[in-house]
């Protein structure tokens, strides 16, 4: 019976231990990381224009775009901090230390996932707050709203670690990857263009992309109607998250091997 307690103990103080880790990491990424040039330019400004040149065209109100572009740039956001982490540990030559450091790879792609997904979360925040502020849009369900913003980010964070795995230290390199990924997962989203209004192919597309869910949940939470159902995109938002981030611990195990 004390062996069991001891071995409860030790693993709990483990545990303990490798959440201490990621958070340290999670800081170092927010010291170090966070601000840079093309994170700001991919995270906010891109999306920005992105969305008004394609709306610009349209002819539906302000009001009803806000949903979309809220969502967009926190897709945005908070998946463009873990492709570039990775390259620039190695390019800087740390990425060894960081490996060799007693955290393990699970507590690494925690501390990145969070980091990324507190950075998508807090940044996302100003273009919501400026259509707040602009348009006449309001929030008719803030538990939906916190709901999608939160397990959003942490998808869309978490996507973002695991698009990081291949072993190089050329950031370009990554961010064509994360585009060549990222851009068609907006197209079936239904941000641009409704689902009920998507060709029969979009409309099957459309659940493959986390974004999708996050979209519907801001969409509720601005007053309108769920395509899915907010349980729906509740659960798949946490089921997206759980396979990107075991895909990235798997796949960032794999390189760590590669380059041991």
């Amino acid at each position: 019976m004390a062996a069991i307690e001891i071995r409860h103990e030790t693993a709990l103080s483990e545990f303990l231990r490798q959440m201490r880790c990621a958070w340290v990491i999670a800081k170092k990424n927010a010291r170090v990381y966070y601000l840079k040039g093309p994170v700001v330019t991919f995270g906010i400004v891109f999306p920005l224009f992105f969305y008004l040149s394609f709306a610009a065209g349209h002819t539906a109100p302000v009001e009803l775009m806000v949903p979309g572009i809220a969502a967009m740039a926190l897709f945005f956001t908070a998946s463009a901090v873990g492709p570039l982490v990775t390259p620039w540990e190695r390019q800087a030559r740390t990425f060894e230390r960081l490996v060799t450091s007693p955290a393990s790879l699970a507590a690494m792609v925690a501390g990145d996932v969070g980091s990324g997904a507190l950075f998508g979360s807090l940044l996302s925040l100003l273009p919501l707050l400026a259509a707040l502020t602009l348009t006449s849009a309001h929030i008719a369900d803030p538990w939906s709203l916190v709901a999608g913003w939160l397990l959003g980010a942490t998808a869309f964070s978490s996507l973002g670690v695991l698009m990081a795995s291949p072993a190089t230290d050329t950031p370009s390199q990554i961010m064509m990857l994360s585009n060549l990924v990222r851009l068609p997962l907006i197209f079936v989203s239904g941000v641009f263009v409704p689902h009920a209004q998507m060709p029969q192919w979009g409309q099957w597309l459309s659940p493959m992309s986390p974004l999708s869910y996050c979209a519907d949940l801001v969409r509720v939470g601005f007053g309108g109607t769920a395509y899915f159902s907010v349980t729906v995109d509740i659960l798949a938002l946490a089921g997206f998250t759980t396979v990107f981030m075991v895909a990235a611990h798997f796949f960032h195990g794999r390189t760590r091997d590669r380059s041991a």
